[in-house]
């Protein structure tokens, strides 16, 4: 006899009824529902919120917590150390994009320093961003130069100095806004003066 779409049956205790609370004491749930004797919870409406501890000073407050910032404008610097510049078999100069092609570092978008951990017993020609003190006295002490390069990655170009705008430096340098200062057209119009 072919089996019907009315044969299929979950698997034993794969499905359960609903527990149907507040219907009897034979029922097991009936009176308080589960929900116990008096309380806030106990009551109908939204309850206490996640980390609520009845006023007290909750766990998430407590426990220490991270300080400090995290700084947007902090440089990435690609580190390279010298053990694996001695690994390079290199006849010509050691540059950023040598060094990208070899896998040492991920890409030309960070700059990159040279640091002295490992030992480097050949001389090598190293153009790099920046040197460690160590790194460039064991490079020149090999017989090798160790050249800086000038930075040209996106961290040092449209790099604000200050996110304070140029114009409200020069408003405030001229007391707009002091008792017996400028208005705001006198400083524009004496700012107009001035660069023409």
């Amino acid at each position: 006899m072919p089996m019907t779409l009315d044969d299929l049956r979950p698997n034993p205790g794969a499905k359960t009824d609903k527990t149907r609370v507040g219907r009897g004491h034979g029922s097991g749930k009936g009176k308080t529902a589960g929900r116990g004797t008096k309380g806030q919870k106990a009551r109908s409406g939204p309850g206490v919120g996640r980390g609520f501890e009845g006023g007290q000073l909750p766990i998430q407050k407590r426990m220490p917590y991270k300080r400090g910032f995290v700084n947007i404008f902090k440089t990435r610097w690609e580190l390279v150390n010298l053990a694996s510049l001695a690994d390079l078999e290199l006849d010509g100069p050691i540059t950023p994009e040598v060094l990208h092609s070899a896998g040492i570092i991920r890409g030309l978008e960070f700059p990159v320093k040279i640091l002295a951990k490992g030992e480097i017993g050949k001389a090598v020609v190293v153009h790099a961003h920046a040197f460690s003190g160590s790194a460039r006295e064991q490079i020149e002490a090999a017989g090798g130069s160790a050249t800086t390069i000038e930075r040209t990655d996106a961290f040092t170009t449209n790099r604000p100095r200050s996110r304070r705008l140029p114009l409200d430096r020069d408003m405030k340098r001229a007391g707009v806004g002091r008792v017996g200062g400028p208005t705001r057209s006198e400083a524009f119009a004496a700012r107009g003066a001035r660069e023409s």
